[in-house]
């Protein structure tokens, strides 16, 4: 049975994108409910600073880390069999890496780079994953996504939204991440493992004030930045849907404030859901 929150010990979790921001008060979170967690960015140095901090504020020993540029299907490859040499078991996973970017950028798979962190890296990753997460079932997949989503659309003439603004672009990803999570939900009915959505809330993170990020979004970001939740408070439904029992068994669900809500109609589109899986596995060369 999944333990209670504020009990982990003896889950395992994987978190993306924590040295700052909602993945490392995430990670904070977990750490002093006694999860072994593994911290996962590209940035070695500010990985380490992260982990460092974690283990002096939790005295939880159990935090490892994983260097990985999540835009590079090779590293996500290294990524997960890097993991498999160390553990044998993950409860939790969470996609919680994302960016916003202001001026397209190809990754080195000729992918448009938010795409490819945002979107397809989440299911790159949770499908190499996938049987580690079921053999340690009951086990739980949480994609933080954005209410960005209801601006966004599929076009799978332009799957990669290179014809869309910088802002329409983030809104695509994050739409693709709610209906990739559904699919997900729909397929692994039945293994013990749940996938969810959520979105964080506005919260005062590095993202909007990154320089990648368009000069209007680091603008609007700085000037209401005060009014912004905190990353711990932005924290709260990811470590929710990661440890509460309150959503043993839920799945194919989105969350605000940890609670169920609905999402955009378009997100629930099962069509659209099953045609960007495929899409998605022919840009990963994944077989699910």
């Amino acid at each position: 049975m999944q333990k209670g929150s504020g009990d982990m010990s003896g889950r395992v979790c994987m978190i993306t994108g924590t040295t700052s921001g909602i993945g490392k008060a995430t990670a904070l979170g977990l750490a002093k409910m006694g999860a072994t967690v593994i911290l996962v960015a590209r940035n070695e140095a500010d990985l380490r600073a992260a982990a460092d901090d974690i283990k002096e504020k939790t005295a939880n020993e159990s935090i490892d880390l994983i260097v990985a540029d999540l835009s590079s299907q090779e590293s996500i490859h290294r990524l997960a069999e890097d993991f498999r040499n160390k553990y044998q078991h993950l409860h939790v996973l969470i996609n919680n890496a994302g960016l916003t970017a202001e001026h397209k950028t190809l990754s080195v798979d000729g992918i448009d780079t938010l795409f490819a962190v945002n979107y397809l890296a989440p299911f790159l990753l949770t499908n190499l994953l996938s049987d580690v997460l079921k053999v340690s079932a009951p086990s739980r997949i949480v994609n933080v996504s954005s209410d960005g989503h209801k601006f966004g659309r599929i076009d799978f003439d332009d799957i990669q939204s290179k014809k869309r603004s910088a802002i329409g672009a983030y809104g695509d990803s994050k739409l693709a991440l709610n209906l990739f999570t559904y699919e997900l939900a729909r397929k692994i009915k039945g293994t013990g493992v749940t996938a969810n959505a959520l979105h964080p809330g506005v919260v005062a993170t590095n993202i909007g004030s990154h320089d990648s990020s368009p000069f209007i979004t680091r603008f609007i970001w700085k000037l209401f930045k005060v009014f912004m939740s905190s990353p711990d408070k932005g924290a709260q439904t990811s470590i929710f849907l990661a440890s509460s029992p309150d959503v043993d068994g839920a799945s194919g669900k989105y969350f605000v404030k940890s609670k169920e809500t609905r999402s955009s109609k378009r997100s629930y589109d099962e069509s659209v859901g099953q045609r960007l899986w495929q899409v998605s596995e022919e840009l990963t060369k994944v077989s699910t």
